[in-house]
């Protein structure tokens, strides 16, 4: 490896493993670009970085998604940005959404949902799998959760790639900085009004939870409730949706699983895990040093930009044997979504969705393989998944 890294160009985009096996060998701590920050590529350090907010602050998540450009960025005083203990005071209102009790009673309605998605599928004729198959189903769900207009879905997935585009735009890549900034006036604007309808009519909806909800006897303010529902349109939807394309392209490329899945449904939670583990939608977690510290015989200063390359940490030898490859016999893991009171509160409702996604298409469709063009990869830091997957479906 020759000369530092840039994690944001096509080519790593589309494929980064080669380079952060050379990572996680050589340079387990090591600076990239854009920006020079600090990978993290094993895990053993990334679990470090993860376990110990107090010298690797989440603030890091709002000082790269707020660059100086952009102007503000709601997102970035989410509880996603936040450390203990005011992430979790926020975290602890929003839970009830997201226990296993909640996540099942949503089961038939998302499956339903997902059968009609699939049945509408051309079979024998290009079609791009992203818009098609992987957008509806979690923007159906994120429409359910907080009560949003359904007819929005295709523009609630723009905005989302504009959003988590902020981390791979250079600042004099000023051609692609309006498009961000007008994406969060737009969803500033549109989200305000979803909280200022809720208000004089409220529903049984996690907008109308949030302004009922009380924070040491405090309501939470507009601010704050804007923020958790940009941070929703993130983890709700774009990370979902890539997780929704990975299985796509996974069927694609591992004819043998796909028919050995449509032999044994049950196994379709075992082909989500291992997609998660090989994929990992939520890919860069990012972090700032409180102060001087050492991470992997590195010395890092205080107020150093910190990435834990999940999608590496997903497959380190030393956690993960054999771990280039593709194996449902492999047990599950949690790493894809993170660790410490950041993990990933929709864990159980992505699994929901994919699972009942998949079992749809595998009841329809009896192969996929490659459509015309290639496969396009989106641009961020802290997601990774395709916007564009050429594809043609088979019949069962």
């Amino acid at each position: 490896m020759s000369g530092r890294p840039n994690l944001m160009t096509p080519e790593l985009k589309a494929n980064p493993y080669p380079l952060y096996a050379e990572l996680r060998r050589n340079a387990p701590v090591s600076q990239v670009d854009p920006g020079g920050m600090w990978a993290v590529a094993r895990y053993e350090e990334g679990m470090y970085v993860l376990k110990n907010p107090r010298l690797f602050s989440s603030a890091g998540f709002g000082l790269a998604t707020n660059p100086p450009w952009l102007g503000g960025n709601p997102v970035s005083q989410s509880m996603g940005a936040m450390d203990p203990p005011q992430h979790g005071r926020l975290r602890t209102l929003v839970n009830h959404a997201f226990t296993s009790a909640a996540v099942n009673r949503m089961e038939p309605r998302v499956r339903a949902f997902a059968q009609e998605v699939v049945a509408k599928l051309p079979l024998e004729h290009p079609v791009d799998m992203v818009p098609a198959f992987a957008l509806p189903v979690p923007a159906f769900v994120l429409g359910n959760l907080l009560g949003l207009d359904a007819s929005l879905h295709s523009q609630l997935k723009r905005w989302a790639d504009q959003l988590t585009s902020v981390t791979a735009i250079r600042p004099d890549e000023t051609e692609r900085q309006e498009p961000v900034r007008q994406a969060v006036a737009d969803v500033r604007r549109y989200f305000s009004e979803v909280v200022e309808r809720r208000r004089r009519e409220p529903g049984e909806d996690l907008v109308s939870d949030l302004l009922r909800a009380r924070v040491e006897g405090e309501a939470l303010t507009d601010d704050e409730i804007l923020a958790f529902l940009f941070l929703m349109l993130l983890g709700g939807l774009e990370t979902t949706v890539h997780l929704m394309g990975l299985c796509v392209l996974a069927l694609m490329e591992h004819p043998d699983v796909m028919a050995r899945v449509r032999a044994d449904r049950s196994l379709i939670p075992r082909f989500v895990e291992e997609v998660l583990r090989t994929g990992a939608p939520g890919h860069g977690l990012l972090r700032v040093t409180t102060e001087e510290v050492e991470l992997g015989g590195v010395r890092l200063p205080k107020g150093a930009r910190v990435v834990v390359l999940l999608g590496s940490l997903c497959r380190d030898e030393a956690l993960f044997p054999n771990s280039e490859r593709f194996d449902i016999d492999r047990p599950g893991s949690q790493l894809p979504f993170g660790h410490g009171p950041h993990f990933c509160i929709g864990a159980p409702l992505a699994r929901l969705e994919a699972r009942l996604a998949v079992e749809a298409l595998l009841a329809r469709c009896g192969g996929v393989s490659p459509g015309p063009g290639p496969v396009v990869w989106h641009r961020s830091m802290v997601v990774r998944g395709p916007s564009s997957i050429p594809a043609l479906l088979h019949p069962a």
